[in-house]
């Protein structure tokens, strides 16, 4: 007889597209920091959905956030002006220090809306080129993905996007030699996710901030990963002393609901007119709600234990490298976001970190990412490493 989980594998395979390869384990609820399988195992999450679940799974305040909200009502039109719309908008601007927001319902579709942004501020002039970086990801609609420089995501959907110009990441002299008077806007990622935790050196921003003085083009931050307290700061532009125009965050403000935000400072405030852009769904006022209860918490030391809990992983992963040089080349990261690259490809350890009950996501063939809730505590962090490196030394 089959379980329920070969139930469900015929049908997805059956039903879907075939787009995700999906773990074999089937998950019956979340609590903090674990989920829990219909079989009865506790699975302690490394990676929080992507980055998604930074307060953590059944967290109580967002929990009664929505619930609040559903007996409101669950959708607006935004014809309509909408108090949890309105006080999450001036929570981020507050936090952001930037001018205006837009809402969207995910970090690509807030790539979307930055894309045009710049296209309307330099209509009718010759700065029509943009910059984006080797190594990185802004999302998989065909905009961001022309911003993504990443083959495996941008194979067999070519022709993208003209006028994007892809520069190796981390080179001072790549942006000295191929940014100039067309260049309109630069994407960056000062820390790259999907990429591999790759990490922009302070020197590389600020040559980064010279060139934008010199020939008056915008940068867009993609924050949609590291934003949101991950690196113990709102944006992990701050570490680098960066200040962009537009941001574009995503993932972790909703507490797991759909919800993404296009910030712009005052150069690009009026760019739109009214019936311009929009989004049926961005700004829904359920994910707003659960969006406040986010930020609420944040403001309350959940950025400082990012701070804490990532300089307590970082210590112990590095004493793990120099115990096994031949199997670790690399410990990076800030706060919990952060990357072990190994001297081989990852897939098997995420396999056996599962089968140990641990949750790890492997990017770019051989780094393993971690992306915990930011509520995580030494015995979470006890545990995995204690997992780990049985894994590792196997």
């Amino acid at each position: 007889m089959k379980s329920e989980l070969d139930n469900l594998r015929t049908k997805e395979k059956e039903y879907f597209f075939r787009t995700y390869r999906r773990l074999n384990v089937r998950i019956e609820k979340g609590n903090g920091c674990y989920l829990f399988t219909g079989d009865g195992r506790k699975i302690l999450d490394m990676f929080g959905g992507l980055a998604v679940n930074i307060l953590g799974y059944n967290n109580p305040g967002v929990n009664k956030a929505i619930i609040e909200q559903v007996h409101r009502y669950i959708h607006l039109s935004n014809i309509f002006y909408q108090d949890t719309q309105i006080q999450l908008a001036e929570m981020l601007i507050k936090l952001s220090g930037l001018k205006k927001i837009f809402f969207t319902n995910s970090g690509t579709e807030s790539a979307e809306g930055a894309l045009k942004i710049i296209r309307k501020h330099f209509n009718g002039s010759d700065k029509k080129d943009v910059i984006a970086f080797t190594g990185s990801f802004h999302g998989r609609t065909l905009g961001a993905l022309s911003l993504t420089g990443r083959d495996k995501y941008r194979e067999g959907f070519e022709p993208l996007l003209m006028n994007v110009k892809f520069l190796l990441f981390d080179s001072e002299n790549e942006l000295e030699g191929n940014i100039n008077d067309k260049t309109s806007a630069v994407f960056v990622e000062c820390i790259q996710g999907e990429g591999g935790i790759n990490i922009a050196s302070s020197s590389f921003i600020r040559k980064l901030t010279e060139l934008k003085q010199k020939y008056g083009f915008l940068i867009a931050a993609d924050e949609i990963q590291s934003g949101i307290g991950r690196t113990g700061k709102f944006f992990a532009y701050e570490h680098f002393g960066l200040e962009p125009d537009i941001v574009l965050i995503a993932k972790g403000m909703g507490g797991g609901l759909p919800l993404g935000a296009l910030l712009g400072n005052e150069v690009v405030s009026d760019v739109f007119d009214y019936g311009q852009h929009g989004s049926t769904f961005g700004g829904n006022p359920v994910s707003c709600a659960a969006g406040i209860a986010v930020m609420e918490q944040l403001e309350n030391g959940l950025m400082h234990n990012a701070v804490e809990m990532g300089k307590y992983l970082k210590e112990k992963l590095t004493a793990l490298k120099n115990e096994y040089p031949s199997k670790i080349r690399d410990i990076r990261g800030i706060g919990l976001m952060m990357g072990i690259e190994l001297t081989f490809k990852g897939q098997e350890v995420v396999e056996k970190m599962l089968d140990a009950d641990v949750l790890v996501n492997c990017t770019n063939d051989n780094v393993i990412r971690l992306l915990p809730p930011l509520i995580i505590t030494k015995t979470e962090a006890d545990l995995f490493l204690e997992k780990f490196e049985k894994v590792i030394s196997d």
